[in-house]
């Protein structure tokens, strides 16, 4: 689920410079990484502001067309809003190749919440991580990891361990070798005696 991005190189550093662009409509970005020399970029602002209304974007690879560049693959590993406004103020991307492994945030996505035995029975069910961290190749990053809970009963929690990851993907937290790592990640309450 590439999306294809078109930047142009900035030849100007500084605060100066990146204010400049703003004022031009446009967005300064950074593409790091990959054991090459970090390239200065700028992005359309209406292009970025339209970009990012997607929150998968945060976890898909991009190809990035550098005007008088390189084509770059690229993941987004931080941004900065604007303190009033809320725009995108900078971007910074980091080099996603084949062999790249990264570390990233990613959202759960809960299935089956209305078929779980524990609901049906009038149990609670809360959700204690909204979102983990894994570690994969670039090509494998997933937008979000499923968790099937419709057959949690009442009183039953799930933890990361329990999870089924798609292929390559790692949580992080279970690569200490400490079980203290493997939280719970939904639990469904007991129904409360009437």
């Amino acid at each position: 689920m590439g999306q294809n991005w078109t930047a142009e190189i900035r030849t100007e550093e500084g605060k100066g410079a990146s204010r400049r662009l703003r004022h031009a409509g446009k967005v300064p970005a950074i593409i790091y990484g990959a054991d090459k020399d970090a390239v200065s970029v700028a992005f359309a602002g209406n292009f970025i502001k339209h970009a990012f209304e997607n929150a998968d974007l945060f976890n898909s690879v991009l190809t990035i067309d550098v005007a008088g560049g390189e084509t770059e693959s690229c993941v987004v590993k931080d941004i900065q809003r604007h303190p009033a406004t809320g725009d995108v103020s900078h971007i910074d991307l980091q080099r996603a190749g084949d062999k790249t492994y990264i570390t990233k945030d990613v959202p759960f996505n809960f299935t089956g919440k209305s078929k779980a035995p524990g609901v049906k029975m009038g149990g609670m069910m809360t959700i204690l991580q909204p979102t983990v961290e894994i570690r994969c190749l670039a090509k494998d990053l997933p937008t979000a990891i499923t968790v099937d809970v419709s057959t949690m009963e009442a009183g039953a929690s799930l933890r990361l361990s329990e999870l089924a990851l798609p292929e390559g993907v790692v949580i992080t937290a279970l690569t200490h070798g400490n079980t203290d790592y493997d939280q719970s990640v939904v639990n469904i309450t007991k129904p409360k005696r009437k």
